[in-house]
This record gives C-alpha cells, sequence and structure tokens, in this order.
C-alpha cells in the first residue's frame, strides 16, 4: 500500500491545483480526497456534527504516513473548504473521547501543495499551515508551489515537481 495521500481542497476540480496535483498525484501513484465532495461541517462548539464525513475522513487519513494538504492561495490563505477542515481538527483536541484519534497525527508527515498567482508561495500562508501542523504534532515536510499568474504552464515547475516527488518518496 503506498503510505502517501492528497486532500484536495479548492472550488474548481479542474482549475490550476486540480491539475497540479492530479501530475503529482501520478507521478506518485496516490489518491487524491475532493474534500468538496464530502459533507464536512464547519466547527460546531456543541459538535451537534458528528455525525458528518469528518471523522471517518480523519480515520482514513491516520492510515497514511504522509499526508499532501492541496490548497490554492486565496487572499493569502488557504481555501474555504480546508479551512473548514482544518478547523473540524478541534473536535480531536476538545473531545476526550476523540483526543486517541487527534493524537494519531502525531509523527504523520505533511506537505503543501499550492498555486497561486504569486512567483511563490506566501509566507504567511505557509506559516498558518506549519503552525497548525506543529500544534497537531504532525511533522512539516515541504511543500511545492506552482505560480499561475499568466495561466497553468506544467513546463515552469517540471524541476520543483521532480525534486517534490523525490522528497516525498525519501519518507
Amino acid at each position: 500500500m503506498n503510505d502517501t495521500i492528497a486532500i484536495f481542497a479548492s472550488a474548481r476540480r479542474d482549475g490550476n491545483t486540480g491539475k497540479f496535483i492530479d501530475w503529482i498525484a501520478s507521478e506518485l501513484d496516490i489518491k487524491i480526497i475532493d474534500i468538496s465532495e464530502k459533507n464536512i461541517s464547519a466547527f460546531d462548539y456543541q459538535h451537534k456534527n458528528l455525525n458528518d464525513d469528518f471523522l471517518p475522513l480523519i480515520n482514513q487519513l491516520l492510515e497514511y504516513k504522509n499526508i499532501l494538504f492541496v490548497t490554492p492561495v486565496y487572499w493569502y490563505a488557504a481555501s474555504a473548504q480546508m479551512k473548514v477542515f482544518i478547523d473540524r481538527t478541534s473536535d480531536l483536541l476538545s473531545l476526550e473521547e476523540l483526543k486517541d484519534t487527534g493524537r494519531g497525527l502525531r509523527n504523520i508527515s505533511a506537505y503543501i501543495v499550492c498555486t497561486s498567482t504569486s512567483p511563490q508561495a506566501d509566507p504567511s500562508f505557509l506559516t498558518a499551515f506549519k503552525n497548525t501542523f506543529e500544534y497537531l504534532g504532525m511533522n512539516y515536510a515541504g511543500h511545492v508551489h506552482a505560480n499561475c499568474e499568466n495561466g497553468y504552464k506544467p513546463e515552469e515547475y517540471r524541476d520543483s515537481v521532480n525534486n517534490f516527488v523525490r522528497l516525498v518518496e525519501q519518507r
């Protein structure tokens, strides 16, 4: 079994970010889970949403050593879909019966795959993920970014993708 999986969160599955992760996933021969196809509710302090798709998805992710978090950069932040997913990890920290599940994230290697209309991924965007990973006990292992200011141009990212694939394969 492959020890890497990608969780994809974007408003357009066939947009630049979708094309980018499809390429990377084909190189790594990994599965992509599209969060938009899941019923994941926003964080709720009363935890009335525990019967949605969040916990089954977390349990599926815990079967892997590496998770690629895939999102475009929107206004220096992750997509709304990714933000909802990350916010829901609070369930794993605040409910006693889910704390062991949350501890299962420890030592999983987390990667960021992103696109934007800038030459590089914004540092504040990366820092938000890095801090989240650290808080959850996950190992931040690297990122790859595609500048799509002039459209999606794979030839411009070939070296970055090759380096990223080697990085993930080495873990």
